[in-house]
């Protein structure tokens, strides 16, 4: 008798109505003349909505699905609407941006559809190759998003080189996943949890564990492993940066936490000290180099590539506070990262314009709300309270010198207070500075100033008001546990 594996859709319903929603988008634009952009921008949202809606009862949940491939908890619950915030948010960001007669138009949008799709793949992913499916799905969307505008010579080298690298980083992660199964004989976490508890590992499983975690360090722009986000940044149109330096940062960051902690916790020994020297690396070059950066998007990829070193320290922490740490500091960034991005597309708009931090100068005295608002995105960045930023770094410290990595804080703070040079020269060129041309007169789309509202006020209210939020991340992170 054939036995069939149950099939909860349920499990999956979240990600599998964003594939829904990219296409239905896809084949309703094919019969729209005029409106195109607009069009998919709503059906696009309403995806996300709905995606939101079947996503609330995972929090109840701590199950798996699809044979033990996808886990159903509170942790893939909490990442799951991080995601649905991030797409949501480039959503809104991108109607203005784009134009209904370029090619690519709608296409953007079911892009961005399914790329969400995969990191919900990705942070529920109960097994190294659901994980795997997931990273490819989002990394495939997102190599043609970062070259979509084609007449941008810099958004064709964008892509080609996040398709280069981000090819030779699946494959490391594929060998590393392929070396646990060599010793382990499974490449389900549950499973190698149990390999790992009995103590006869060797040489082969470490160097699997090794190789996984240079295909994460990759995704997150770990430092040595960096080399591609400045480029990739500065080229990809401006709204897809932003949801990359967050979208993708977040998945890579849930599967980072719950392979290393779920599966290898065994061997936390191990890697707690790579991972330390990790974060000291990446934290002081992303800021060192932020610091002589003349373009604003430049500068905030080697900020992101900071961020990275600072979520890190969580990971090394290795508690449930550290942990609960990460997924604050990762929803902080979400609002504060994509609306700081959101005004430089707003700023340079779709010709790419504007991009440099002198481009910045006297626009205080032209829109004095667009420049308060930039200003506490970047304030929320270097960690000024009373912002989402400061509470994120402050959990995250605690949690480290709770540990006694005292030292690593104490690079932390130090690449913190650095940090504050660059973000506070663009407000004093906002500011203090007068324009040596006469500002163009820019264009606020409703969507567009939707978006900079929900997030300058997610970054000031979840930084004014965080003991909810901290507590959702504590008991989100239970299960790995």
């Amino acid at each position: 008798m054939i036995q069939f594996p149950v099939v909860n859709l349920g499990g999956i319903l979240p990600a599998l109505i964003l594939c829904i929603a990219g296409l239905v988008v896809m084949l309703a634009c094919l019969f729209v003349k005029r409106g195109t952009v607009t069009v998919a921008a709503i059906m696009s949202a309403i995806g996300i909505l709905a995606a939101g809606a079947a996503n609330s009862p995972l929090r109840v949940l701590n199950e798996t699905a699809f044979s033990g491939l996808v886990s159903l908890d509170p942790y893939s619950w909490f990442f799951n609407f991080l995601i649905l915030i991030a797409t949501g948010l480039t959503v809104l960001a991108s109607v203005r941006y784009l134009s209904d007669d370029e090619p690519g138009a709608y296409e953007y949008f079911v892009l961005l559809l399914f790329s969400g799709a995969g990191m919900m793949f990705m942070v529920s992913g109960n097994h190294l190759l659901t994980i795997f499916v997931g990273l490819e799905t989002l990394s495939i969307s997102i190599y043609v998003l970062a070259g979509i505008i084609p007449k941008n010579p810099k958004s064709s080298e964008a892509a080609l080189k996040y398709l280069i690298l981000g090819g030779f980083s699946s494959g490391i992660f594929l060998y590393g996943a392929a070396l646990l199964y060599g010793s382990a004989g499974s490449t389900g976490l549950p499973a190698l949890t149990e390999y790992f508890k009995a103590g006869t590992f060797g040489p082969m499983a470490l160097a699997g564990m090794g190789l996984l975690a240079i295909g994460f360090a990759f995704k997150v722009s770990a430092v040595p492993f960096h080399m591609w986000t400045p480029d990739v940044y500065e080229g990809a149109p401006t709204p897809i940066t932003g949801f990359m330096s967050v979208g993708v940062k977040a998945a890579a960051f849930a599967a980072f936490v719950r392979v290393f902690f779920d599966a290898l916790g065994e061997l936390q020994v191990n890697w707690t000290e790579i991972l330390w020297v990790l974060a000291a690396l990446t934290m002081i070059l992303g800021n060192l180099a932020a610091i002589v950066q003349d373009n604003i998007k430049r500068m905030l990829a080697y900020s992101s590539i900071a961020h990275a070193g600072y979520i890190l320290i969580g990971m090394v922490a290795g508690t449930e506070l550290g942990t609960a740490g990460v997924l604050y500091y990762l929803l902080a960034y979400t609002f504060t990262n994509i609306g700081a991005f959101g005004v430089v597309a707003l700023v340079g708009s779709k010709r790419e314009a504007n991009v440099h931090i002198d481009d910045y100068r006297g626009l205080a005295k032209s829109n004095p709300l667009l420049a308060l608002v930039m200003s506490i995105f970047l304030f929320s960045l270097a960690g000024i309270p009373p912002t989402a930023g400061f509470v994120g770094k402050f959990a995250i410290f605690s949690a480290a010198i709770a540990q006694g990595y005292i030292w690593l804080v104490v690079i932390g703070a130090l690449t913190s207070a650095a940090s504050v040079y660059y973000y506070f020269r663009v407000v004093m060129k906002m500011y203090m500075e007068v324009p040596e041309t006469t500002p163009a007169r820019l264009e606020f789309s409703p969507s567009m100033i939707l978006a900079l509202g929900i997030a300058v006020i997610g970054v000031v209210y979840i930084g004014i008001f965080p003991t909810t939020y901290l507590n959702l991340a504590l008991e989100s992170v239970k299960p790995l546990f």
